[in-house]
């Protein structure tokens, strides 16, 4: 046997292993792209629809219907593999949509369309190039997740620019926070970008990971020289003669220095800095002390008394993973949370699927673009109140109700022999009303000896001890700070200066941010945010997503810009206070409006500034195609 011959059967041969554990409607949908044979969407083989976040491997199909859908994959995908073009390889939305539907077993409707094949990948990272002035730069301040898909995007494009990172290295928040546990509570194949696919070890990756893979986005690109890395952005103001920004940056040594550009884009993120608890003594905590995003590289937990103030996101993510190390863990509970079930925590993509997944393009596509539906717009008609319902400080409607059921039995099957914490751990307001955590085995290792849940308020540190309201004293070796960041507060690790010279701080009075589409603010032309106010799909979604929707309206605004030899472009303040009007009165009928608990997504005046009220498709279609009548706009001026 000659060794091609090989070669063709070794990889038929791992084709037949990886398609054998593949999931089913996944399969189906690239069987139809495949073949162009649409009677793979009859009845006898659509999946049922799966029950809460589940891949639902089998569709819930016959075993000779599964085994019929395999031998038929692996048929059409060895023959595109031996060269057989892709029968459908650009599917109308119309079709789309029906194959997503059939993919999950329930109606999707029709205006998904355009948005599903974005999420498909599609449409690729190519830029027609824009022709700017000579001169013309851009300016992106952050080199993390969406700083980098900004540089994307404007390298495709042929803009010149550069990017300002303070830190030594790219990756943002995936950087910055190397605690035990941080990882993603996003599918990683759907938080992701969807021009760049990654062969992810794990369904839900670790931090490492997607470190890795951002590095992997700033190689592939060649952004490394666009970067300038250990580099603050001091300020930026808007410079009127010369219709650009003077951005004041510093280097390392602490020199300052002052540069220009035509346009700025903010990709500083929300998640810093961090945000530490008010508690007498806590500064002069007699031992190791430290917020969760600067874990020390060199700690060694080991028979250490581990006290945690906060039990939020980052705390479920480290609690299970310490508490078999320490000789005791005190969690200091601020707040009740919901948390889901979390069926592929930890769990690794058989390498069987991570070869499919990776020969097969069409694969992953489908399973991110279903990963997309489960996790994106489902949920959001639970999210709005009914006037109606009986029960409104629990639940806000039926679904929202069934909701409240089904976890509450699930925490109560995790707690088993410790039932006495149930009212200690069961949220009273509605599910959904803060950011809905995914349980990495927190209420099963509240059974553990070993660990406390304290939910008196702390009254002050004293020593090594933390000192309760009620007079209790515990010792602890080690004091981990996990009460998240100052996300109320956008941009705020640089001042920005506007047209009239008033700062972002004073025009949002401080933590009451607005901006159209979370990306424009009226007096702040060429100014563009990313991750701005509004912009966070809290009922479910991939941030990363949004980031690529608001990337492609900056652009869309960009080439309009240079082809009508505009020099500066600003949103007009009633487009912009029409829309925060909007969103405020959408966010009236929904549960993070509730006024049952206390959420980060909410300021001190009770607005929601962090969530947007819309589902994703409604943002999808918003950023398709920016309008130039909604924009005060000025002529580039010569020189």
């Amino acid at each position: 046997m000659s060794s091609s011959m090989e070669r063709n059967t070794d990889e038929a041969r791992l084709f037949e292993e990886a398609v054998a554990v593949a999931n089913i409607p996944t399969l189906l949908m690239v069987l139809v792209q495949l073949t162009g044979e649409l009677g793979w969407l009859e009845p006898r083989y659509r999946p049922s629809r799966g029950q809460g976040l589940d891949d639902n491997d089998s569709g819930g199909l016959p075993e000779d219907v599964q085994r019929e859908i395999r031998e038929a994959s692996l048929e059409a995908i060895l023959a595109w593999r031996a060269g057989k073009p892709v029968a459908l390889p650009d599917p109308d939305p119309k079709l789309l949509v029906k194959m997503l539907s059939i993919s999950m077993g329930e109606p999707v409707p029709e205006e998904y369309g355009e948005m599903t094949k974005a999420q498909l990948g599609l449409r690729p990272v190519e830029q027609e190039p824009i022709e700017v002035p000579e001169g013309f730069r851009a300016l992106v301040i952050g080199a993390g997740a969406s700083g980098m898909c900004m540089g994307v995007h404007l390298k495709a494009a042929g803009i010149p620019f550069e990017m300002i990172e303070r830190n030594t290295e790219v990756g943002g928040v995936w950087l910055e926070n190397r605690y035990p546990g941080a990882g993603v509570d996003t599918p990683n194949h759907l938080y992701s970008f969807s021009f760049v696919m990654w062969d992810w070890s794990k369904f839900f990756a670790l931090r490492d990971e997607l470190k890795a893979y951002l590095n992997h986005v700033a190689d592939h690109f060649g952004l490394r020289d666009h970067i300038r890395f250990q580099t603050e952005v001091v300020s930026t103001e808007w410079v009127e003669d010369r219709q650009q920004w003077k951005v004041t940056t510093r280097d390392p040594s602490g020199r300052e220095a002052v540069e220009y550009a035509n346009i700025v884009v903010s990709a500083a993120g929300i998640f810093n800095p961090p945000v530490f608890p008010d508690i007498p003594g806590i500064d002069d905590f007699d031992g190791p002390s430290f917020h969760t995003s600067r874990w020390p590289d060199d700690l060694d937990l080991k028979g250490k008394r581990v006290a945690i103030i906060g039990n939020g996101a980052s705390a479920m993510q480290i609690c299970p993973e310490i508490q078999h190390d320490v000789e005791s863990l005190t969690i200091y509970q601020r707040s009740l949370h919901w948390a889901a079930p979390f069926p592929h925590f930890r769990k690794p993509v058989p390498d069987a699927l991570r070869f499919l997944i990776r020969e097969v393009p069409l694969y992953q596509a489908w399973y991110r673009c279903r990963l997309g539906w489960t996790f994106n717009d489902r949920v959001h008609p639970a999210l709005q109140k009914d006037p109606d319902w009986p029960d409104q400080e629990r639940s806000l409607n039926a679904i929202n109700d069934g909701h409240r059921k089904y976890f509450t039995k699930y925490i109560r099957d995790e707690l088993g022999d410790r039932q006495d914490l149930l009212e200690k751990v069961v949220p009273p307001y509605p599910p959904f009303g803060k950011r809905m955590l995914m349980d990495n085995g927190w209420f099963r290792m509240l059974r553990n000896p070993k660990v406390e849940l304290v939910t008196e308020r702390i009254q002050k540190v004293d020593g090594n001890a933390l000192v309760t309201e009620d007079g209790e004293r515990r010792e602890a070796d080690v004091l981990i700070i996990a009460t998240g960041f100052d996300v109320l507060r956008f941009i705020n690790t640089y001042e920005a200066r506007g047209r009239d010279g008033k700062s972002l701080r004073e025009v949002w009075d401080d933590d009451d941010a607005r901006a159209y589409m979370g990306t424009l603010v009226p007096g702040f032309p060429n100014y563009f945010i990313l991750y701005g106010p509004n912009t966070q799909p809290g009922h479910g979604g991939s941030l990363l997503f949004v980031i690529e929707m608001q990337i492609n309206y900056i652009m869309d605004l960009i080439r309009k810009m240079t082809k009508q030899d505009i020099g500066a472009a600003e949103i007009r303040k009633d487009v912009h206070d029409a829309y925060n009007a909007h969103v405020e009165k959408a966010h009236e009928n929904m549960v993070w409006t509730h006024p049952g608990m206390q959420t980060y997504y909410r300021n001190d005046k009770g607005r929601v500034t962090v969530n947007f009220p819309y589902r994703n498709v409604d943002l999808f279609e918003m950023t398709r195609e920016a309008k130039l009548d909604e924009y005060e706009t000025e002529k580039r001026k010569a020189g």
